[in-house]
């Protein structure tokens, strides 16, 4: 932090958070209501600083952070959101208090977008650990009405905070797979991903809850990214699980899948074949496929993949991420490189 920022305010609260003195440090952030908005904005960039190098050490002072969340500048409630979003990442248990705050900045239409897309985001991350606190009807209600009409930014953390309570508790979503599945045509591939990702999970669970979304998870067969193609094609081996007889699934593109060059893609189809012929004989198929632990175990680093410019670092033949050292070869698949 440059010394200018240094004033008396932010170094005896900072002074007071480092020595773990809870009680004066949330004090001290109370009495901020009465500072300049200048001073307001140094102070939450100052402890957007603290939560980038440990979140944790904000997990006691969100209940006086959380005025902020509505205050006049707009800069000062995005800082405060992001924050939260720090703290909901590494102590989901810590948001809980606080999620109706969050979850009235996400009901705001008004709202600055930004703040509503981190206060979906710090939901989602709530909702892995502790569902129950934010997959009330009416935070349902605003996470999935907006995947129709939000700005880009927003739909996309209101699919990753679906998917995160999906996560958390597929029961909670188990009645919504029809209208999560409205939106799988979505143009930004992360929201495809989240919401079929969302639906894979409820399948894992409640199978049959997963017919009305037949129609859309075949047509993401073809989705231009290996990933949702994959996690499709998982929630169809799922739903075809359940001996529901159907005649819309295309075998013959599901075997050209179980081709491809995407591993994550080729064992997802091969759940779907295997599910549909029945097939006897040694199981190929990781024991991850198809259960909610190996999607919870693999998303982080499918969004990973998906959001890394142009792959690099990645093995050509099955995708994994390469380690910076060792042989010329995938520690997956074995394929030189």
């Amino acid at each position: 932090m440059e010394e200018s920022d240094r004033s008396p305010l932010i170094e005896d609260l900072l002074g007071l958070i480092e020595e773990d003195a809870n009680e004066e440090a949330s004090i001290r952030l109370e009495e901020l209501d009465g500072e300049d908005a200048e001073d307001r904005k140094r102070v939450l960039q100052a402890l957007r600083r603290v939560a980038d190098d440990d979140p944790t050490a904000l997990s006691s002072h969100l209940s006086a952070l959380t005025p902020f969340l509505t205050d006049d500048e707009r800069s000062i409630r995005l800082t405060t959101a992001k924050l939260f979003v720090a703290v909901a990442e590494a102590n989901p248990d810590a948001v809980v208090p606080v999620c109706s705050a969050l979850a009235d900045r996400l009901a705001d239409e008004d709202e600055f977008y930004y703040v509503r897309a981190r206060s979906a985001e710090a939901l989602g991350y709530v909702a892995l650990e502790q569902p129950e606190a934010v997959a009330s009807p009416d935070v349902l209600a605003d996470l999935r009405i907006g995947l129709s009409f939000d700005e880009p930014e927003v739909k996309e953390k209101l699919a990753k905070a679906l998917e995160f309570v999906a996560l958390g508790n597929p029961r909670r979503l188990r009645h919504q797979v029809s209208n999560l599945a409205e939106q799988f045509d979505d143009e930004n591939e992360l929201v495809r991903y989240h919401l079929c990702t969302a639906v894979a999970v409820v399948g894992c669970e409640y199978p049959d809850a997963l017919g009305d979304a037949r129609a859309g998870l075949v047509d993401r067969l073809d989705d231009e990214n290996a990933f949702v193609r994959g996690r499709a094609a998982e929630a169809l081996g799922s739903l075809e699980r359940t001996g529901i007889e159907s005649t819309s699934i295309p075998e013959a593109e599901l075997a050209s899948l179980a081709d491809d060059e995407e591993s994550f893609v080729t064992e997802r189809a091969r759940f779907v074949l295997d599910a549909l012929d029945e097939r006897e004989g040694p199981n190929t198929i990781p024991a991850e496929v198809g259960t909610a632990e190996g999607i919870r175990r693999t998303t982080d680093h499918v969004v990973e993949e998906i959001t890394s410019p142009d792959g690099d670092g990645e093995c050509p033949h099955c995708g994994i991420a390469l380690p910076e050292r060792g042989p010329p070869m995938c520690p997956r698949c074995g394929a030189p490189y």
